[in-house]
């Protein structure tokens, strides 16, 4: 299927003017001023309060010399879009898209290249920041991609990593995934080097969900945003180490990350609701900054909000489907809800014979990392309804028989329950009916529906 019109440009400027054109009631476009001290953050607060996650663009924002927006992953719907399919259809098309990757072009000149400041006249001061959350230590870089390259092979790792001003020429920054960035940081400080490394702030909303894909090492993030793209993503190279990075993003910053250089930072409102201190305390160098002559900060929301959680659970989504469907074709539907942040999973299966279930649960919680609850319930179970997945819970379930522990794995470093080693312990449940269940459910004719609907419609009370 091809992509929308927005989804065939690499530069965000162009997404955000023809996603606007084409759906404009999703995009909200504030021309007041507003602070750069929270307020984007409550306003992102107060409208998914109301069940509303517009893509959000602030043209004045008072204390940041650019544009600011955010919001983009906070709609499941937007994110179906940017796919040209409805939302059902979403972690099939990412997949796809995502197993044919395209290697990304070399080209010389980009919009990234227009204004390069290095050496003594990088001032991180001038950086557009957020502050997000009145219990974070200062305003932070949410968007912080950042890039470093094999240098035997050229593969690069694409990462998250939030970043906050430590002195006018260092960010300081966590790898508290300790995925690939932090194996090459410590193959650079076994070689007593320090690693290379550019950050990219702000760039098309494909390459930040390629940056998000569970890959193993050696897989360039920035050819599956190609794939995801359904073209070539154009780069160029940094002026001081040569990082290919996206030639259309709105800001680089070039420098090193040494394995022994330490900075205090944190606390910060991670994605589990809070506000975490946790932290490797590692210090990017900055000896360039690139950006656009007509720079925005793309921000990602912070916390628990449904754009941070969406961004990483796509991909992991779309993964954990294609990998139980293939093991396992009962299995319908597989969803990890807002509520649960990382930690909860829903999937839904047609059973065909008892246990099923409870095997498809085991094989959930020994691949996902973070997932410490999975539910499982029938295909009948919209399982994007908390309160569908409670109800099959309250009426399904016994402990005593539906219930499964696994004690002392591995979990994720910013889980507060977590125990001082870093492990968790793991929780899958049956919440389907199984063969000897017993009982029909309730259910009203279509043709009442069907007059139920046609009264409400003369009250204006349509769906």
């Amino acid at each position: 299927m091809q992509l929308p019109a927005y989804s065939r440009t690499q530069c965000f400027h162009a997404f955000a003017q023809a996603y606007r054109e084409a759906h404009g009631d999703d995009v909200l476009t504030l021309r007041q001023e507003l602070s750069i001290d929270q307020d984007v953050s409550a306003l992102i607060h107060e409208l998914a309060a109301r069940d509303q996650h517009p893509l959000l663009l602030c043209e004045n924002v008072r204390g940041c010399r650019v544009p600011v927006a955010s919001n983009v992953f906070a709609s499941r719907t937007r994110l179906a879009r940017l796919f040209g399919v409805e939302p059902a259809g979403l972690h099939q098309a990412y997949q796809q898209r995502a197993n044919r990757p395209i290697p990304p072009r070399v080209v010389e000149h980009g919009p990234v290249l227009e204004q390069v400041v290095e050496g003594d006249a990088v001032d991180l001061h001038e950086l557009p920041m957020l502050r997000h959350f009145e219990t974070d230590r200062g305003p932070y870089v949410t968007n912080a991609l950042i890039i470093a390259e094999d240098r035997t092979t050229g593969v690069a790792n694409l990462s998250y990593h939030r970043s906050m001003l430590h002195s006018r020429n260092e960010l300081a920054t966590s790898l508290h995934s300790r995925g690939d960035l932090w194996r090459m940081l410590q193959q650079a400080a076994g070689r007593g080097e320090a690693l290379p490394v550019a950050m990219v702030i702000g760039t098309h909303p494909m390459v930040n969900l390629a940056a998000s894909a569970r890959v193993p090492y050696g897989c360039d993030e920035r050819a599956i945003a190609g794939g995801l793209l359904g073209q070539a993503l154009d780069v160029v190279a940094t002026p001081r180490h040569g990082i290919l990075v996206p030639a259309h993003a709105e800001f680089v910053l070039e420098g090193t990350i040494d394995a022994s250089a330490r900075a205090d930072e944190g606390p910060f409102g991670e994605f589990t609701g809070y506000s975490s201190s946790r932290s490797t305390n590692n210090v990017l160098h900055v000896d360039a900054i690139l950006q656009r002559r007509d720079a925005w900060l793309v921000d990602i929301a912070g916390g628990a909000s449904a754009e941070h959680l969406n961004l990483a659970r796509l991909p992991r989504e779309a993964e954990m489907t294609e990998k139980l469907r293939a093991r396992f074709p009962a299995v319908k539907a597989l969803h990890y809800p807002t509520s649960g942040t990382h930690f909860h999973c829903y999937v839904s299966l047609e059973a065909r014979r008892d246990g099923e279930a409870r095997q498809v649960l085991l094989a959930l919680l020994g691949w996902d990392p973070y997932v410490k609850t999975a539910v499982a319930v029938d295909a009948d179970v919209d399982i994007t309804r908390d309160d569908q997945v409670l109800w099959a819970m309250a009426t399904h379930f016994q402990p005593h028989r539906d219930l499964f522990v696994v004690d002392g794995l591995p979990g994720s470093a910013l889980d507060p329950s977590s125990s001082a080693d870093g492990t968790t312990s793991r929780m899958g449940v049956d919440a389907t009916r199984g063969s000897q269940f017993d009982g029909v459910r309730a259910r009203i004719g279509e043709a009442a529906l069907a007059r139920a609907q046609a009264v409400l419609a003369r009250f204006g009370r349509e769906p």
